[in-house]
């Protein structure tokens, strides 16, 4: 899948102000940090999740899947298609902002 991408992500549910940026060194290696205001309770964090990467991204929701994690706060999606410029936004959101952890 040439045309996919691979993001790593950590979640915080329940926090008072919704963001993504900032970096967290989890199990999946480094992942973009995605604080969300749903709860984790029934999947509402990974899809508040979700779509909170494809806002970041500027892509739409419906390319934004997820790949691994369903119950952790430790998430892979994947990203399909993976327009060229991806890569770099998903750094400077990454490792451009703070890092948090």
């Amino acid at each position: 899948m040439d045309d996919a991408l691979t993001v790593a992500v950590r979640v915080k549910p329940g926090a008072s102000r919704a963001r993504v940026g900032g970096r967290f060194d989890g199990p999946h290696g480094p992942a973009l940090v995605i604080a969300v205001n749903a709860p984790a309770v029934d999947g509402r964090a990974t899809e508040a999740a979700r779509r909170a990467l494809a806002g970041a991204l500027g892509v739409r929701p419906s390319t934004v899947s997820l790949r691994t994690g369903a119950a952790s706060r430790d998430k892979l999606f994947l990203v399909t298609p993976a327009g060229p410029d991806l890569s770099g936004r998903l750094s400077r959101l990454r490792d451009g902002a703070g890092a948090t952890g």
